[in-house]
């Protein structure tokens, strides 16, 4: 699953950290880094991440992908 995060938009509420530490890291108190895809094991708990984003920085599948193109 293709991940992009729009670190514009980005406010470091950590959520998709705590539910997706695997795939979303959180350095300092502001620098998101993630991994552009998700191994398998970890689908649901970057939905549960993209969905529980306050700001709606993630997409996550063929949303991510078509706005990567």
């Amino acid at each position: 699953m293709q991940i992009v995060v729009d670190l514009n938009r980005c406010q470091s509420y950590a959520q998709c950290a705590f539910l997706a530490p695997r795939v979303f890291e959180l350095h300092g108190e502001e620098a998101l880094s993630y991994a552009p895809t998700a191994p398998e094991d970890q689908l649901d708990r970057v939905r549960a991440a993209a969905e529980a984003c306050p700001v709606q920085a993630i997409l996550v599948g063929e949303q991510a992908g078509a706005d990567a193109g």
